[in-house]
């Protein structure tokens, strides 16, 4: 199998998995190596080499690539990926119709605590601020240069769980939990939750995914010989 075809294959199999047990398919040794390996390689790796269509200038890209200490992931496990969805629970319990929460708790519950662990994915703004200062030409684009980094990290991260038998899905409770958990675990405040991966051995398969036509429509080609 080439390079490429192994590549999709993993692409291909990466869906959302909302029904988990607290079970894990690998080691949380493993799980630690997949996720430190994802933050080290990310940018570089499927950003600025493969994930592009256009190309950038040399100076974007090596920009770009700096963006990478700013992404941050944290692994929570056992209590403390409890913990994490008891929060979430509490602060939604503030805000949730009194006539709707139990379908909340129920879901919170069935499909994200009941997992093995949850990665957090979080940009340092003050990072940003810093290549903003050094590179004000540039100053605009770090945002969503930085928003483009952590997406990538988060794709590399449950496509790698997913490929190593273990489900996930991708929340966004943030804002609404980002205070708590950053003082929960004592993170640093200029840190901004981006997303949480609930992740666990999957109990039942994922559903059926349809698509939408692609060729010329969703891709198009120009200059093809």
């Amino acid at each position: 199998m080439s390079g490429s075809a192994a590549f999709f294959e993993a692409v291909k199999a990466r869906r959302s998995i909302y029904t988990i047990s607290s079970e894990s398919t690998i080691p949380d040794s493993k799980i630690e190596e997949i996720i430190a390996t994802a933050v080290k390689h990310a940018p570089s790796s499927f950003n600025i080499q493969t994930s592009r269509v256009r190309p950038l200038s040399l100076a974007q890209s090596l920009l770009i690539s700096a963006l990478t200490r700013y992404v941050q992931a944290v692994l929570l496990l056992g209590d403390e990926h409890k913990k994490l969805w008891e929060i979430t629970l509490n602060v939604l319990k503030g805000i949730v119709p009194a006539d709707q929460f139990a379908a909340t708790e129920g879901k919170v519950n069935g499909c994200f605590a009941a997992g093995h662990g949850t990665v957090l994915f979080f940009e340092d703004q003050e990072g940003v601020k810093s290549l903003q200062k050094q590179y004000p030409t540039y100053q605009d684009r770090f945002p969503a240069w930085s928003e483009h980094a952590s997406g990538i990290l988060q794709y590399i991260v449950w496509t790698a769980l997913e490929a190593e038998g273990l489900g996930a899905t991708l929340q966004h409770y943030n804002p609404l939990i980002s205070a708590q958990v950053l003082e929960t675990w004592n993170l640093p405040t200029s840190w901004v939750l981006v997303a949480q991966l609930p992740f666990g051995k999957p109990t039942a398969p994922a559903g059926e995914k349809t698509f939408e036509p692609v060729e010329g429509k969703r891709f198009l080609t120009f200059g093809k010989k």
